[in-house]
């Protein structure tokens, strides 16, 4: 597949998004990494199981620098196993489903990352919730024909992990700013909740 095929398939299986800036810059980057996994036929599941354990091994090692290796190793896997999937052409629902419930159950991890840190327990909680329902309202989404991706907002996956990133290296050269970070989370996650919420309902009423 070239990569011009692959934006392609990226695109239609997104409601037709357009694939232009940090999108199609992320996708290049994505694109390179799965083609020698593709041809080693490498499972797109086995990346997905891989972040997960990645996501488990950063909270268990949040301390040491090797929790922050995992979680990019973690942020990595999750972002590639479906670029993986489609270069191969064996993407399914089944695997959409995975890969999402996968993508939640490390988002959980990384809570706990940030908790075994010492946020606190309530800013940590409402930001993860906040994050978990505005993937739930994308998902109900595309389940009632809304796919194309508008609301890209300001607290995005790969922001998230960022802030944990930040405490991470914060803590290993002796900066502790974890619960600034936290409550960072917790007000941009909130404000992207909300701009989700008023895309939905503009897009859905």
């Amino acid at each position: 597949m070239k990569r011009k095929d692959f934006f392609d398939k990226w695109s239609s299986l997104h409601g037709n998004t357009k694939v232009s800036g940090i999108v199609k810059a992320w996708l290049t980057i994505s694109f390179s990494l799965v083609k020698p996994l593709a041809k080693l036929r490498v499972s797109p599941h086995l990346l997905t199981l891989a972040g997960v354990g990645a996501a488990v091994g950063t909270w268990r090692n949040v301390h040491s620098g090797f929790g922050i290796a995992l979680l990019v190793l973690s942020l990595l896997c999750d972002g590639i196993d479906g670029s993986l999937a489609m270069v191969r052409g064996i993407e399914s629902t089944w695997g959409a489903v995975t890969d999402s419930v996968a993508d939640r159950i490390s988002e959980f991890f990384w809570t706990l990352a940030f908790y075994a840190l010492g946020a606190p327990i309530v800013v940590i909680a409402v930001a993860w919730l906040a994050a978990g329902t505005q993937e739930y309202i994308r998902a109900r989404m595309g389940c009632l024909g809304a796919r194309e991706i508008q609301a890209v907002t300001i607290a995005e996956r790969p922001v998230r992990a960022t802030l944990l990133f930040i405490a991470l290296v914060g803590i290993e050269v002796g900066v502790d700013a974890t619960h600034l970070l936290a409550w960072l989370w917790m007000v941009m996650q909130l404000i992207s909740f909300v701009r989700v919420f008023n895309d939905g309902y503009a897009r859905l009423k």
